[in-house]
């Protein structure tokens, strides 16, 4: 049976080493932190159906819970959208560290091998094809390389550029996160307990705060790095109008990147598949990639399983892609252009769309497994922003922002939908190129 190396701890990697592994595949990860750091110390929020997607288990009861409805705030704080999801697809809260021991566990009891405190350094190539990795303690070769390393991924970043793989990530296309969880002051009910602040203290942005019974969960997000200084300053200023964000550090206090953009225009080359942040699997608009690498995993197995001669070439890998944009990708990439709407719009400008009733709760009612926020700027029913935009809004510079944002989901729509089924070298290339070209170079 081939032998299968996943670069990398991530979600979606050792998903797939758990699927393969079960299937009797040789399945080693190669992770470089030591296996009790792995994971945040913060919780994580995601879509619970994609673990029985993976074939992982539920969570035990006790380690998780259904995560509050998120209440989106302008920038000028007047209105206040609360979400209107249904429960059957409330997402979950866990610790990031209790999903990654579940995980680790059932892998492990399908017959994946760890090597933990083993970073992946690059890839090995012969030709055109990826060989294996070079690690921290030697080289190590297999007939598929699976790439879980991340959004800085140093296998993805030494492809060769006959691989086809664009290792850059764009402006704009990466969100710069600090998270920390303070005491919580006072013991006042909070009517919002998930608070999302948009382009909060005016800058290009998302933050929340997120009021629990023994702590209050701070997130400041921007597209550009900030110093912890500046994360301070803003701390301070969310404490202004939210008393129950408290000034000791409990836990957290971490930067982190995540991907907020299209996924990758090419997944696969010979003897290699990329995967999770590393593919740029987070939903663009809110950053959530774990559901979404479950199921990821998935397409990746059942493609390896069903190559039967264990070529784990770019034409027999291309079926992980097409699956993958079939049923997310290409959501995504349309998705992308929102965020992309969102980067170029003014903080009055958005407080206008809100104030003004063309962004609704249910607009904003979007989670890690819709695609909903679509007709925000696209739709042409009668209760779509882009229908009331054109009744609604006077100025003529939003209203160019709104109507050119729809113009490219219309162009990306029709890019994705075009993807050849059927890998041939030539016209992967030729849609790569228009993918890119549509979307912005990546």
């Amino acid at each position: 049976m081939s032998r299968i190396i996943v670069a990398g701890g991530g979600h979606g990697g050792i998903a797939a080493a758990s699927l393969l592994a079960k299937k009797g595949f040789d399945v080693t990860v190669y992770e470089k932190k030591p296996e009790e750091d792995l994971g945040y110390d913060w919780t994580d929020i995601f879509d619970p159906k994609a673990l029985g997607e993976a074939d992982l288990p539920m969570l035990p009861v006790t380690q998780f819970e259904y995560k509050e409805h998120m209440t989106f705030y302008s920038p000028n704080g007047r209105t206040g959208l609360r979400q209107q999801i249904p429960p059957e697809k409330l997402e979950i809260k866990v610790e990031r560290r209790d999903l990654y021991r579940h995980i680790i566990k059932t892998a492990r009891e399908n017959g994946a091998k760890f090597e933990f405190e083993c970073e992946a350094l690059s890839p090995q190539i012969a030709g055109n094809r990826v060989i294996g990795i070079k690690t921290a303690k030697g080289d190590v070769y297999g007939d598929l390389v699976i790439d879980a390393c991340g959004l800085d991924s140093p296998i993805k970043k030494n492809l060769p550029a006959s691989c086809g793989i664009n290792p850059e990530t764009g402006k704009n296309n990466q969100f710069y996160v600090y998270r920390a969880f303070f005491n919580r002051e006072g013991d006042e009910e909070v009517k919002d307990k998930y608070k999302v602040c948009l382009f909060g203290e005016g800058i290009l942005g998302i933050s929340w705060i997120a009021t629990e019974e023994e702590y209050t969960d701070l997130l400041i997000g921007r597209f550009e790095p900030f110093s912890i200084e500046e994360a301070q300053r803003a701390a301070e200023y969310y404490r202004k109008d939210n008393p129950s964000l408290g000034r000791v550090l409990m836990r957290g206090g971490q930067f982190v990147k995540i991907p907020v953009r299209q996924p990758l225009s090419k997944l696969v080359c010979d003897g290699y598949a990329a995967i999770g942040d590393c593919a740029y699997m987070t939903v663009p608009i809110i950053g959530s990639g774990i559901a979404n690498s479950f199921r990821a995993a998935k397409m990746l197995a059942d493609t390896v399983y069903d190559d039967a001669d264990g070529a784990f070439t770019a034409a027999t890998l291309w079926k992980y892609q097409v699956k993958y944009y079939s049923k997310l990708g290409a959501g995504f990439a349309v998705l992308a252009c929102v965020k992309e709407a969102l980067t170029v719009m003014t903080p009055a400008e958005l407080d206008y769309l809100f104030d003004n009733g063309v962004i609704t709760a249910k607009d904003m009612s979007i989670d890690a497994d819709t695609k909903t926020i679509l007709d925000v700027f696209s739709g042409n029913t009668p209760g779509s922003v882009k229908t009331k935009v054109v009744s609604v809004v006077r100025d003529p510079v939003l209203l160019k922002k709104i109507m050119r944002v729809g113009a490219k989901i219309a162009a990306v729509s029709s890019v994705t939908a075009s993807m050849p089924h059927v890998y041939s070298k030539k016209t992967v290339d030729l849609w790569v190129k228009a993918y890119e070209r549509t979307i912005g170079k990546s």
